[in-house]
């Protein structure tokens, strides 16, 4: 891929990093506040979608995130004070810590 691609890829993850911020935060999904047991069942369907909705873009954003960075190590490294096996390393950490999240959030666990 082109420099330019691989720059755009970058910043179209910083967007759906936000998009799954937003997401996956349970005040935003329908019947907060509510207990459980008192939820519509219209309520607990749109949740369930909630959810689902919000494992689907981080996944997505993993994926663009693992694209980027696979593309981006191919690039020569500019020096930033970071070898890339340690920026190679953070990265794994992070991409371990989303599928934990999306893992816990398919199980139906709370994300915080």
């Amino acid at each position: 891929m082109r420099d330019d691609q691989i720059t755009r890829l970058q910043a179209l993850s910083e967007r759906l990093g936000e998009v799954v911020i937003e997401e996956v935060d349970p005040h935003h999904w329908p019947g907060h506040g509510t207990p459980l047991a008192e939820l519509t069942q219209q309520e607990r369907g749109d949740r369930y979608w909630c959810k689902k909705n919000a494992a689907a873009s981080m996944t997505l954003l993993l994926k663009v995130v693992n694209i980027a960075g696979m593309l981006n190590r191919q690039r020569p490294a500019p020096d930033a004070g970071h070898t890339v096996g340690e920026l190679d390393s953070e990265l794994a950490a992070a991409e371990r810590e989303a599928q934990a999240i999306i893992d816990r959030m398919q199980k139906g666990q709370n994300v915080h």
